[in-house]
């Protein structure tokens, strides 16, 4: 069986680690990155790492609005798919990358599988919430990783489709953690290249969203919060936000901003921190299987398994919003795992070729 992997986004590189090493010794699988993240400490270093095989296509599409992106994704894609002829296409999450995939194989009548379909934000001001609800209705096989995600899809009448997974996150998270060393946890750079030491105690914050970086005000806000703790935040900063980064941080001296780090440095600073602040979907999960409190700057909730007992709480970019949600206390039940036992990457092959 002949099998289109599509990704283009970190967090897809390392579901598709997870997935793919199960999957070459079964099937042929063709790997198409299509550019979305393309900065090596974005992409490369995520594929060196993790040992992905290198892929088969690099679209190099990244850039301008996302409808412009989107487009020219779907018809490199659709080509790609013409000259390939595979069975099936495997895809990741809510990505521009992923829709796009999504769209040219099923005008091409090829059946699309989904890992990580069926979460919903309740917002179509977000373009992920667009980009996951037309690849989940263009798709044959819908693969959730929680039962959250299925029961919204079953309200979409998608239900027949659905299978819950688990989450390869997880299974990354178990695996690759055991694969962390020393030189992981001091591979932090400036922006200029020298290696920054990593303070004994820290929080870890990760902010990229265009709602929370899109203005001077937002930003300073939440690295205000940072500022005031009592220990050093590490911010491992986006590329596209670098030069406001550096701006709104000149007079914060608690504020360690570093190049953006690869996935074993990036879960080794999620083991060892004090909490987290982000507005990333996968690392406010990581946070989750790690143990640590985290606070979510968005509008909306990712992922409702992770918002109990104080563990993940939502805050608008305010200073004192986020100081009053960090000085809230967790509690931790050990038998709540919501998100599979980290096996989903077998699930996730076993259905892709059981039919």
């Amino acid at each position: 069986m002949r099998i289109v992997t599509v990704v283009g986004a970190r967090p897809q590189f390392i579901k598709a680690a997870v997935v793919s090493r199960i999957l070459r010794h079964k099937a042929s699988e063709i790997l198409i990155h299509t550019g979305q993240h393309y900065d090596y400490n974005m992409s490369d270093i995520f594929f060196e790492e993790l040992d992905i095989p290198k892929p088969d296509y690099n679209l190099g599409i990244s850039g301008g609005s996302h409808g412009s992106m989107t487009g020219r994704m779907l018809s490199a894609i659709e080509e790609l798919l013409l000259r390939e002829e595979p069975d099936k296409l495997l895809v990741y999450g809510d990505t521009n990358s992923t829709m796009a995939a999504a769209i040219a194989a099923v005008k091409l009548h090829i059946p699309v599988y989904h890992v990580e379909a069926g979460n919903r934000f309740g917002t179509l001001t977000s373009p992920e919430e667009v980009n996951r609800i037309v690849t989940d209705h263009v798709s044959t096989c819908l693969m959730p990783c929680t039962e959250s995600a299925a029961a919204f899809l079953a309200k979409e009448g998608l239900g027949e489709k659905t299978q819950i997974v688990g989450d390869p996150m997880y299974d990354a998270f178990v695996y690759y953690g055991s694969k962390v060393t020393e030189k992981d946890k001091n591979s932090l750079f400036s922006f200029d290249g020298e290696k920054v030491p990593r303070p004994k105690e820290f929080y870890y914050l990760t902010c990229h969203r265009q709602e929370n970086t899109n203005t001077d005000d937002k930003l300073r806000e939440i690295l205000k919060a940072m500022n005031s703790l009592d220990a050093p935040t590490i911010y491992p900063v986006h590329p596209r936000n670098k030069d406001r980064a550096l701006r709104v941080s000149k007079d914060l001296n608690n504020i360690i901003l570093t190049q953006p780090v690869g996935y074993l440095t990036s879960i080794s600073l999620v083991n060892d921190a004090n909490k987290i602040v982000t507005d990333s979907g996968g690392l406010q999960r990581e946070a989750f299987f790690a143990e640590k409190q985290c606070v979510t700057v968005l509008d909306f909730v990712v992922w409702p398994e992770t918002m109990i007992d104080n563990r993940n709480q939502l805050s608008s970019p305010d200073k004192d919003a986020i100081l009053a949600k960090l000085d809230k206390k967790q509690s931790i039940n050990k038998q709540y795992k919501p998100f599979g036992n980290g096996h989903s990457g077998e699930k996730i092959v076993e259905l892709l070729l059981s039919e």
